[in-house]
Protein backbone atom coordinates (compact mmCIF):
# COMPACT_ATOMS: atom_id res chain seq x y z
CA UNK A 1 0.00 0.00 0.00
CA UNK A 2 1.03 3.57 -1.29
CA UNK A 3 1.22 6.73 0.19
CA UNK A 4 -1.43 9.17 -1.20
CA UNK A 5 1.39 11.40 -2.09
CA UNK A 6 3.44 8.74 -4.25
CA UNK A 7 0.05 7.46 -6.26
CA UNK A 8 -0.37 11.48 -7.32
CA UNK A 9 3.22 11.07 -8.50
CA UNK A 10 2.72 7.74 -10.23
CA UNK A 11 -0.81 9.35 -11.80
CA UNK A 12 1.59 12.30 -12.52
CA UNK A 13 4.20 10.25 -14.65
CA UNK A 14 1.14 8.52 -16.76
CA UNK A 15 -0.19 11.56 -18.66
CA UNK A 16 -0.94 11.22 -22.36
CA UNK A 17 -1.03 13.72 -25.38
CA UNK A 18 -4.06 13.31 -26.61
CA UNK A 19 -2.86 15.49 -29.93
CA UNK A 20 -4.22 19.17 -31.42
CA UNK A 21 -7.36 19.62 -33.52
CA UNK A 22 -8.62 22.71 -35.26
CA UNK A 23 -12.26 23.81 -34.42
CA UNK A 24 -14.69 26.96 -34.99
CA UNK A 25 -13.23 29.64 -31.95
CA UNK A 26 -17.39 29.73 -31.01
CA UNK A 27 -17.22 26.24 -30.40
CA UNK A 28 -13.82 26.05 -28.40
CA UNK A 29 -15.25 27.45 -25.34
CA UNK A 30 -13.47 25.89 -22.55
CA UNK A 31 -11.33 24.14 -24.55
CA UNK A 32 -7.39 24.36 -23.62
CA UNK A 33 -5.63 26.79 -26.02
CA UNK A 34 -2.75 25.43 -28.08
CA UNK A 35 -1.24 28.21 -30.03
CA UNK A 36 -0.24 31.63 -29.42
CA UNK A 37 -2.73 34.13 -30.22
CA UNK A 38 -1.44 37.10 -31.76
CA UNK A 39 -2.29 40.78 -32.85
CA UNK A 40 -3.25 40.72 -36.23
CA UNK A 41 -2.46 44.56 -36.58
CA UNK A 42 -2.48 47.63 -33.59
CA UNK A 43 -4.80 47.69 -31.43
CA UNK A 44 -6.23 50.11 -31.65
CA UNK A 45 -6.13 49.78 -35.67
CA UNK A 46 -5.78 54.07 -35.76
CA UNK A 47 -6.17 57.19 -33.50
CA UNK A 48 -9.65 56.50 -32.18
CA UNK A 49 -11.98 58.98 -30.84
CA UNK A 50 -12.91 58.19 -27.36
CA UNK A 51 -15.46 60.26 -26.55
CA UNK A 52 -18.46 62.25 -29.15
CA UNK A 53 -17.37 66.11 -29.06
CA UNK A 54 -15.33 68.09 -31.71
CA UNK A 55 -11.87 67.31 -32.99
CA UNK A 56 -9.51 70.58 -33.27
CA UNK A 57 -5.88 71.30 -33.99
CA UNK A 58 -4.84 72.47 -30.30
CA UNK A 59 -2.38 74.54 -31.95
CA UNK A 60 -5.40 76.94 -32.91
CA UNK A 61 -6.73 76.61 -29.05
CA UNK A 62 -3.46 77.68 -28.27
CA UNK A 63 -3.03 80.89 -29.62
CA UNK A 64 -6.50 82.06 -27.69
CA UNK A 65 -8.58 80.53 -30.80
CA UNK A 66 -12.32 79.31 -28.59
CA UNK A 67 -14.85 79.55 -32.22
CA UNK A 68 -14.44 76.88 -34.64
CA UNK A 69 -16.81 76.35 -37.22
CA UNK A 70 -17.79 72.86 -38.40
CA UNK A 71 -16.14 71.52 -41.37
CA UNK A 72 -17.45 68.44 -41.39
CA UNK A 73 -18.97 64.82 -39.49
CA UNK A 74 -16.76 62.01 -38.94
CA UNK A 75 -18.69 58.80 -37.80
CA UNK A 76 -17.70 55.45 -36.59
CA UNK A 77 -16.90 52.96 -39.65
CA UNK A 78 -16.81 55.69 -42.08
CA UNK A 79 -13.49 57.18 -44.04
CA UNK A 80 -10.83 59.44 -42.15
CA UNK A 81 -11.80 62.96 -43.62
CA UNK A 82 -9.27 65.27 -43.66
CA UNK A 83 -9.71 68.90 -41.35
CA UNK A 84 -9.27 71.73 -44.50
CA UNK A 85 -8.43 74.75 -42.36
CA UNK A 86 -6.76 74.36 -38.99
CA UNK A 87 -8.49 77.07 -37.18
CA UNK A 88 -12.20 74.96 -37.56
CA UNK A 89 -13.28 71.63 -36.30
CA UNK A 90 -15.01 68.59 -37.02
CA UNK A 91 -17.50 66.53 -35.69
CA UNK A 92 -16.31 63.32 -34.28
CA UNK A 93 -18.29 60.07 -33.00
CA UNK A 94 -16.74 57.75 -30.32
CA UNK A 95 -14.84 55.09 -32.09
CA UNK A 96 -14.59 56.63 -35.26
CA UNK A 97 -11.19 57.45 -36.52
CA UNK A 98 -9.58 60.90 -35.60
CA UNK A 99 -9.61 63.16 -39.10
CA UNK A 100 -6.18 63.97 -40.17
CA UNK A 101 -4.74 67.72 -38.70
CA UNK A 102 -6.26 67.06 -35.60
CA UNK A 103 -4.85 66.42 -32.33
CA UNK A 104 -7.14 66.74 -29.78
CA UNK A 105 -10.99 66.11 -29.22
CA UNK A 106 -13.09 68.27 -26.62
CA UNK A 107 -16.45 66.43 -25.42
CA UNK A 108 -20.00 68.01 -26.35
CA UNK A 109 -20.33 68.41 -23.05
CA UNK A 110 -17.91 71.22 -22.98
CA UNK A 111 -19.14 73.19 -25.85
CA UNK A 112 -21.57 75.09 -27.11
CA UNK A 113 -23.26 74.81 -30.99
CA UNK A 114 -24.70 77.63 -32.92
CA UNK A 115 -25.48 78.36 -36.32
CA UNK A 116 -22.98 75.65 -37.02
CA UNK A 117 -19.65 77.57 -35.15
CA UNK A 118 -18.34 75.68 -31.98
CA UNK A 119 -17.71 77.74 -28.66
CA UNK A 120 -15.25 76.07 -25.96
CA UNK A 121 -16.70 76.51 -22.70
CA UNK A 122 -13.99 75.52 -21.10
CA UNK A 123 -10.08 76.75 -20.17
CA UNK A 124 -8.69 73.32 -19.75
CA UNK A 125 -8.08 71.54 -22.89
CA UNK A 126 -4.74 69.46 -23.18
CA UNK A 127 -2.87 68.61 -26.28
CA UNK A 128 -3.89 65.08 -26.95
CA UNK A 129 -6.85 64.27 -25.28
CA UNK A 130 -9.71 61.77 -25.46
CA UNK A 131 -7.62 59.98 -28.08
CA UNK A 132 -7.05 56.15 -27.66
CA UNK A 133 -3.35 56.25 -29.61
CA UNK A 134 -3.14 53.21 -32.08
CA UNK A 135 -0.98 50.51 -30.92
CA UNK A 136 -1.22 51.66 -27.77
CA UNK A 137 -3.08 48.36 -26.11
CA UNK A 138 -0.78 46.70 -28.10
CA UNK A 139 1.18 46.22 -31.51
CA UNK A 140 1.13 43.86 -34.58
CA UNK A 141 2.25 40.58 -33.60
CA UNK A 142 2.29 41.00 -30.19
CA UNK A 143 0.49 37.74 -28.28
CA UNK A 144 -2.02 38.73 -26.93
CA UNK A 145 -2.92 35.39 -25.37
CA UNK A 146 -0.43 32.33 -24.34
CA UNK A 147 -1.49 28.69 -25.33
CA UNK A 148 -1.86 26.29 -22.55
CA UNK A 149 -5.01 28.72 -21.55
CA UNK A 150 -8.37 27.57 -21.18
CA UNK A 151 -10.85 29.45 -23.51
CA UNK A 152 -13.07 32.19 -21.37
CA UNK A 153 -15.77 34.37 -22.57
CA UNK A 154 -12.91 36.91 -22.74
CA UNK A 155 -10.82 35.07 -24.64
CA UNK A 156 -13.39 34.20 -27.64
CA UNK A 157 -14.02 37.82 -27.52
CA UNK A 158 -10.19 37.95 -28.74
CA UNK A 159 -10.37 35.30 -31.22
CA UNK A 160 -13.09 37.27 -33.11
CA UNK A 161 -10.92 40.69 -32.64
CA UNK A 162 -7.93 39.11 -34.55
CA UNK A 163 -10.03 36.76 -37.34
CA UNK A 164 -9.03 33.62 -35.75
CA UNK A 165 -12.20 31.91 -37.04
CA UNK A 166 -10.48 28.86 -36.50
CA UNK A 167 -7.86 27.47 -33.42
CA UNK A 168 -6.08 25.18 -32.16
CA UNK A 169 -7.05 23.45 -29.23
CA UNK A 170 -5.78 20.55 -27.23
CA UNK A 171 -8.31 17.10 -28.34
CA UNK A 172 -9.89 16.01 -25.56
CA UNK A 173 -9.32 12.40 -24.65
CA UNK A 174 -12.49 10.03 -25.12
CA UNK A 175 -13.71 8.88 -22.15
CA UNK A 176 -15.71 5.85 -20.91
CA UNK A 177 -17.15 5.77 -17.40
CA UNK A 178 -18.42 1.84 -15.90
CA UNK A 179 -20.23 0.98 -13.36
CA UNK A 180 -20.41 -2.53 -11.94
CA UNK A 181 -22.85 -4.47 -9.50
CA UNK A 182 -25.93 -6.56 -9.80
CA UNK A 183 -27.30 -3.90 -7.31
CA UNK A 184 -27.81 -1.10 -9.37
CA UNK A 185 -30.49 0.31 -11.59
CA UNK A 186 -31.48 3.15 -13.86
CA UNK A 187 -32.58 7.17 -12.31
CA UNK A 188 -35.84 6.36 -13.23
CA UNK A 189 -36.65 3.25 -12.07
CA UNK A 190 -38.08 2.28 -8.98
CA UNK A 191 -35.25 0.38 -6.80
CA UNK A 192 -36.41 -3.00 -4.88
CA UNK A 193 -35.91 -3.25 -1.04
CA UNK A 194 -32.46 -4.50 -2.02
CA UNK A 195 -31.22 -2.26 -5.09
CA UNK A 196 -30.05 1.13 -5.50
CA UNK A 197 -30.07 3.65 -8.33
CA UNK A 198 -27.10 4.96 -10.32
CA UNK A 199 -25.36 8.02 -9.25
CA UNK A 200 -21.59 7.38 -9.09
CA UNK A 201 -21.68 7.36 -13.11
CA UNK A 202 -23.39 10.57 -13.06
CA UNK A 203 -21.34 12.19 -10.13
CA UNK A 204 -18.42 11.45 -12.82
CA UNK A 205 -20.14 12.42 -15.55
CA UNK A 206 -20.84 16.07 -14.09
CA UNK A 207 -17.21 16.27 -12.75
CA UNK A 208 -15.45 15.48 -16.28
CA UNK A 209 -18.24 18.47 -17.70
CA UNK A 210 -16.18 20.85 -15.71
CA UNK A 211 -13.25 19.74 -17.83
CA UNK A 212 -14.87 20.24 -20.61
CA UNK A 213 -14.90 16.50 -21.18
CA UNK A 214 -18.40 14.72 -22.94
CA UNK A 215 -17.87 11.07 -21.23
CA UNK A 216 -19.53 8.18 -22.25
CA UNK A 217 -21.12 5.59 -19.76
CA UNK A 218 -21.61 1.67 -19.26
CA UNK A 219 -22.94 -0.79 -16.73
CA UNK A 220 -21.61 -4.06 -16.64
CA UNK A 221 -23.07 -7.10 -14.18
CA UNK A 222 -20.81 -8.87 -11.84
CA UNK A 223 -20.09 -11.47 -14.10
CA UNK A 224 -16.73 -12.15 -14.78
CA UNK A 225 -16.78 -13.64 -18.59
CA UNK A 226 -19.09 -10.44 -19.42
CA UNK A 227 -16.65 -7.99 -17.58
CA UNK A 228 -13.61 -9.34 -19.65
CA UNK A 229 -15.17 -9.43 -23.12
CA UNK A 230 -16.48 -5.91 -22.51
CA UNK A 231 -13.99 -4.33 -20.99
CA UNK A 232 -11.20 -5.72 -23.48
CA UNK A 233 -13.02 -3.96 -26.44
CA UNK A 234 -13.06 -0.91 -24.27
CA UNK A 235 -9.31 -1.22 -23.42
CA UNK A 236 -9.13 -0.70 -27.91
CA UNK A 237 -11.73 1.71 -28.11
CA UNK A 238 -11.09 4.95 -25.26
CA UNK A 239 -8.49 6.63 -24.07
CA UNK A 240 -9.75 6.33 -20.45
CA UNK A 241 -11.44 4.26 -18.25
CA UNK A 242 -12.88 5.47 -14.99
CA UNK A 243 -14.44 2.44 -12.94
CA UNK A 244 -16.81 2.95 -9.80
CA UNK A 245 -16.95 -0.41 -7.79
CA UNK A 246 -15.67 -3.87 -7.95
CA UNK A 247 -11.93 -3.19 -6.72
CA UNK A 248 -12.34 -4.57 -2.79
CA UNK A 249 -12.14 -8.09 -1.60
CA UNK A 250 -15.66 -8.94 -2.13
CA UNK A 251 -16.24 -12.15 -4.12
CA UNK A 252 -17.89 -10.62 -6.59
CA UNK A 253 -15.14 -7.63 -7.12
CA UNK A 254 -13.38 -9.27 -10.49
CA UNK A 255 -11.95 -5.92 -11.73
CA UNK A 256 -8.39 -6.15 -10.60
CA UNK A 257 -8.37 -9.87 -11.49
CA UNK A 258 -9.96 -9.12 -15.22
CA UNK A 259 -7.83 -6.44 -15.54
CA UNK A 260 -4.72 -8.59 -15.28
CA UNK A 261 -5.95 -11.04 -17.08
CA UNK A 262 -6.20 -8.63 -20.05
CA UNK A 263 -2.72 -7.10 -19.69
CA UNK A 264 -3.56 -3.99 -18.46
CA UNK A 265 -0.21 -3.32 -16.09
CA UNK A 266 -0.86 -2.50 -12.24
CA UNK A 267 0.97 0.43 -11.49
CA UNK A 268 -0.57 0.19 -7.74
CA UNK A 269 -3.82 -1.12 -5.63
CA UNK A 270 -4.42 0.57 -2.63
CA UNK A 271 -3.39 3.69 -1.18
CA UNK A 272 -3.26 4.58 2.68
CA UNK A 273 -6.39 7.35 2.62
CA UNK A 274 -9.25 7.46 3.53
CA UNK A 275 -12.06 7.61 2.35
CA UNK A 276 -10.78 5.01 -1.06
CA UNK A 277 -8.10 2.93 0.40
CA UNK A 278 -9.00 0.38 -2.46
CA UNK A 279 -7.85 2.85 -5.61
CA UNK A 280 -6.59 0.61 -8.68
CA UNK A 281 -4.65 2.54 -11.02
CA UNK A 282 -2.93 1.03 -14.25
CA UNK A 283 -2.42 1.34 -18.00
CA UNK A 284 -2.13 -0.60 -21.08
CA UNK A 285 -0.89 -0.20 -24.53
CA UNK A 286 -2.93 -1.53 -27.03
CA UNK A 287 -3.67 -1.47 -30.78
CA UNK A 288 -6.71 0.64 -31.65
CA UNK A 289 -7.90 2.58 -34.98
CA UNK A 290 -6.80 5.71 -36.09
CA UNK A 291 -8.75 7.80 -37.61
CA UNK A 292 -8.05 7.50 -41.02
CA UNK A 293 -8.79 3.57 -39.74
CA UNK A 294 -5.31 2.81 -39.98
CA UNK A 295 -3.90 0.68 -36.77
CA UNK A 296 -1.97 2.28 -34.19
CA UNK A 297 -0.61 1.69 -30.64
CA UNK A 298 -2.35 3.75 -28.34
CA UNK A 299 -2.16 3.94 -24.36
CA UNK A 300 -5.25 3.56 -22.35
CA UNK A 301 -5.37 4.38 -18.69
CA UNK A 302 -7.51 3.03 -15.85
CA UNK A 303 -8.35 4.67 -12.93
CA UNK A 304 -10.67 1.98 -10.99
CA UNK A 305 -12.40 3.66 -7.85
CA UNK A 306 -13.93 1.86 -5.02
CA UNK A 307 -17.75 2.07 -5.58
CA UNK A 308 -18.88 4.23 -2.53
CA UNK A 309 -20.08 7.09 -3.40
CA UNK A 310 -17.35 9.76 -1.46
CA UNK A 311 -14.37 7.67 -2.79
CA UNK A 312 -15.40 8.24 -6.46
CA UNK A 313 -15.87 11.73 -5.84
CA UNK A 314 -12.80 12.20 -3.62
CA UNK A 315 -10.63 10.10 -6.23
CA UNK A 316 -11.79 11.71 -9.19
CA UNK A 317 -11.22 15.28 -8.06
CA UNK A 318 -7.75 14.28 -6.09
CA UNK A 319 -5.95 12.67 -9.21
CA UNK A 320 -7.96 12.32 -12.42
CA UNK A 321 -8.08 16.28 -12.71
CA UNK A 322 -4.33 16.54 -11.64
CA UNK A 323 -3.27 13.77 -14.36
CA UNK A 324 -5.76 15.36 -17.02
CA UNK A 325 -4.62 18.81 -16.58
CA UNK A 326 -0.76 17.70 -16.59
CA UNK A 327 -1.70 15.29 -20.12
CA UNK A 328 -2.95 18.94 -21.39
CA UNK A 329 -0.30 21.30 -20.58
CA UNK A 330 -2.06 22.75 -18.03
CA UNK A 331 -0.58 24.39 -15.28
CA UNK A 332 -1.02 22.45 -12.47
CA UNK A 333 -1.48 24.51 -9.50
CA UNK A 334 -0.65 23.45 -5.93
CA UNK A 335 -3.97 23.50 -3.69
CA UNK A 336 -4.73 26.22 -1.65
CA UNK A 337 -4.86 25.66 2.13
CA UNK A 338 -7.43 26.60 4.42
CA UNK A 339 -7.48 26.78 7.91
CA UNK A 340 -9.26 24.02 10.33
CA UNK A 341 -12.48 25.42 12.32
CA UNK A 342 -12.41 23.21 15.05
CA UNK A 343 -10.10 20.35 16.99
CA UNK A 344 -10.65 17.48 14.71
CA UNK A 345 -8.81 13.44 15.67
CA UNK A 346 -8.05 10.89 12.98
CA UNK A 347 -5.89 8.15 14.66
CA UNK A 348 -5.24 5.52 11.92
CA UNK A 349 -2.17 5.44 9.97
CA UNK A 350 -3.94 7.38 6.80
CA UNK A 351 -4.39 10.74 5.04
CA UNK A 352 -7.77 11.28 5.46
CA UNK A 353 -9.99 13.46 3.28
CA UNK A 354 -12.50 15.61 5.70
CA UNK A 355 -15.33 17.10 4.38
CA UNK A 356 -15.66 20.87 5.04
CA UNK A 357 -17.89 23.46 4.51
CA UNK A 358 -15.98 26.93 4.07
CA UNK A 359 -16.29 30.24 4.88
CA UNK A 360 -14.89 33.77 4.32
CA UNK A 361 -13.36 35.51 7.70
CA UNK A 362 -11.52 38.65 7.75
CA UNK A 363 -10.16 37.34 4.22
CA UNK A 364 -8.95 34.00 5.58
CA UNK A 365 -10.42 30.88 4.25
CA UNK A 366 -11.65 28.76 7.23
CA UNK A 367 -12.99 24.83 6.99
CA UNK A 368 -15.99 23.85 9.12
CA UNK A 369 -15.81 19.75 9.21
CA UNK A 370 -19.08 18.62 7.87
CA UNK A 371 -19.26 15.32 9.99
CA UNK A 372 -21.28 12.59 7.55
CA UNK A 373 -21.73 8.60 8.39
CA UNK A 374 -18.64 7.49 6.27
CA UNK A 375 -17.64 7.21 2.83
CA UNK A 376 -21.06 5.62 1.29
CA UNK A 377 -23.05 9.11 2.65
CA UNK A 378 -23.44 10.24 -0.60
CA UNK A 379 -25.89 13.51 0.93
CA UNK A 380 -22.99 14.42 3.04
CA UNK A 381 -21.13 15.83 -0.27
CA UNK A 382 -24.09 17.99 -0.82
CA UNK A 383 -23.86 19.48 2.15
CA UNK A 384 -19.65 20.31 1.75
CA UNK A 385 -17.81 22.51 -0.56
CA UNK A 386 -14.28 20.61 -0.11
CA UNK A 387 -11.70 18.25 1.35
CA UNK A 388 -9.62 19.37 3.70
CA UNK A 389 -6.33 16.89 3.01
CA UNK A 390 -5.12 16.05 6.52
CA UNK A 391 -1.70 13.79 6.24
CA UNK A 392 -0.89 10.62 7.94
CA UNK A 393 2.13 11.37 10.59
CA UNK A 394 -0.35 13.47 12.70
CA UNK A 395 -3.39 12.27 14.62
CA UNK A 396 -4.54 15.48 16.04
CA UNK A 397 -5.57 18.75 14.07
CA UNK A 398 -5.91 21.64 16.12
CA UNK A 399 -7.72 24.84 15.16
CA UNK A 400 -6.05 27.48 13.28
CA UNK A 401 -4.13 25.07 11.41
CA UNK A 402 -3.58 25.14 7.73
CA UNK A 403 -4.23 22.27 5.69
CA UNK A 404 -4.58 21.57 1.77
CA UNK A 405 -7.88 22.31 0.65
CA UNK A 406 -9.64 20.10 -2.56
CA UNK A 407 -11.85 22.10 -3.60
CA UNK A 408 -15.56 21.09 -5.57
CA UNK A 409 -17.56 24.35 -5.21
Amino acid sequence: MITSQKALDIILDNTIDFGIEEIPFLESLGSVLKEDVKADRDFPPFNRVSMDGIAISYEAFAKGQIDFKIENIQAAGSEQLTLKEHTNCIEVMTGAVLPQHTDTVIPYELVTIENGVVTIDTKTVNDGQNIHQQGKDRKANDVLVKKNKIISAAEIGVLATVGKSMVKVAKQPSVLIISTGDELVEVEEQPTAYQIRKSNVYTLVSLLERLNIKAETRHITDDKSVLKQKINQFLIDYDVLLFSGAVSKGKFDFLPEVLNELGVEKNFHKVKQRPGKPFWFGCKASLGMSEQNEKKCKSTVVFAFPGNPVSTFVGCVKYFYPWYKKSVDLVFENYQKAILAEDFTFKPDLTYFLQVKLENKKGLLIAVPIMGNGSGDLANLANADAFLELPSDQTEFKTGEAFPLIRYR
